[in-house]
C-alpha cells in the first residue's frame, strides 16, 4: 500500500507577532482526504496557522509545503497556480460588501480569466446549488443575507475554483444550533462528493465530534497532539483535559 499523500506539511515553523512567539517548532501534516480540525485555546494562534498553510501570513522561521511544493517554489504563475487548488473560507465570510452575490462567486472566476460570462454564469448557478442556495439569491448584497445564507455564500466562492484543499475558519461561529448543525452536514455532504481534503478551526464541541475524522491540539506555542477524537480526549495532558472538560460544560449550559 502506498503511503498517503501530504497535501499540506508545516517543518519547525515559528511564528512571531508583535515581538512574541506565537508558535515554536510546529510540526503538521495534513493527508488527502482528511477532515482536520485544529482546536485550541484563545490566542493560541489557530487562525495564524490556517493563513499559514497557503500563504496568506508568512512564517518567521521553518518551511511550509503545499502539494508537495515549498509555498514559494517556482515561478510566479506556478504559485498561483498552486494556491488556486485551496478554496479559504473566513470567520466572518469576508463577501465584498459592494458587489452582488452574484457578483461575489464569480470574482475568483475573472480573476483568473479564459471564460466567457455565459460560462461563469453557469458555473455560479452550480456553486449555489452545491452549498443549498437559490438562484434568487444571486442578485442579493452581502447586507440582505442571514447569517446562515453569508457563510453558504461565502463556501460557494471557496468552491469557486473547484479546490482540493478547503480551509474553514470557525464555520459554525455565529450561527444558531439548527444553522450550525446544517451546515457542518453541508461540509460533510462536499467532503464525500467533491473528495475533499479540509482543515477547520473550532472552538465548538457538536461541530469537532460531527466534523473531524483527526483533531490537532494547538497550546503552549506547539502541537500537544494529533489523532481522532477519542485518542485526543485520552491524552493525559492538563490543557487537553481541562479543554474538553471545559467546552463539554458550556455545551451543556441551559439556553436563556
Amino acid at each position: 500500500m502506498s503511503p498517503p499523500e501530504i497535501l499540506v506539511e508545516m517543518r519547525e515553523v515559528c511564528t512571531s507577532l508583535g515581538g512574541h512567539w506565537v508558535h515554536q517548532n510546529i510540526n503538521l501534516q495534513v493527508e488527502r482526504g482528511n477532515l482536520l480540525a485544529l482546536v485550541g485555546g484563545s490566542g493560541a494562534g489557530k487562525t495564524t496557522l490556517l493563513r499559514e498553510m497557503i500563504g496568506l501570513q508568512a512564517t518567521t522561521l521553518g518551511e511550509v509545503r503545499l502539494f508537495g511544493e515549498g509555498l514559494n517554489d517556482g515561478h510566479r504563475a506556478a504559485r498561483a497556480a498552486r494556491r488556486r487548488r485551496v478554496g479559504f473560507l473566513f470567520q466572518q465570510g469576508a463577501l465584498y460588501s459592494a458587489l452582488t452575490l452574484f457578483d461575489n462567486i464569480a470574482f475568483p472566476l475573472r480573476e483568473v480569466g479564459g471564460l466567457l460570462e455565459d460560462e461563469i454564469r453557469t458555473l455560479v448557478l452550480s456553486k449555489l446549488e452545491l452549498v443549498e442556495l437559490k438562484p434568487q439569491h444571486a442578485s442579493l448584497m452581502p447586507a440582505q443575507l442571514s447569517g446562515g445564507m453569508i457563510k453558504r455564500a461565502a463556501l460557494a466562492r471557496a468552491l469557486a475554483l473547484e479546490p482540493e484543499l478547503l480551509l474553514l475558519d470557525e464555520p459554525t461561529a455565529g450561527l444558531d444550533p439548527d444553522r450550525s448543525a446544517g451546515f457542518v452536514e453541508l461540509i460533510r455532504g462536499l467532503h464525500a462528493s467533491l473528495g475533499l481534503t479540509v482543515v477547520f478551526v473550532t472552538h465548538d464541541l457538536d461541530t469537532l465530534s460531527a466534523l473531524a475524522n483527526r483533531v490537532a491540539v494547538l497550546a503552549e506555542r506547539r502541537i500537544l497532539a494529533v489523532g481522532d477524537l477519542n485518542g485526543i480526549r485520552s491524552v493525559e495532558h492538563p490543557f487537553i483535559q481541562n479543554f474538553f472538560r471545559y467546552r463539554a460544560a458550556v455545551n451543556e449550559l441551559p439556553e436563556e
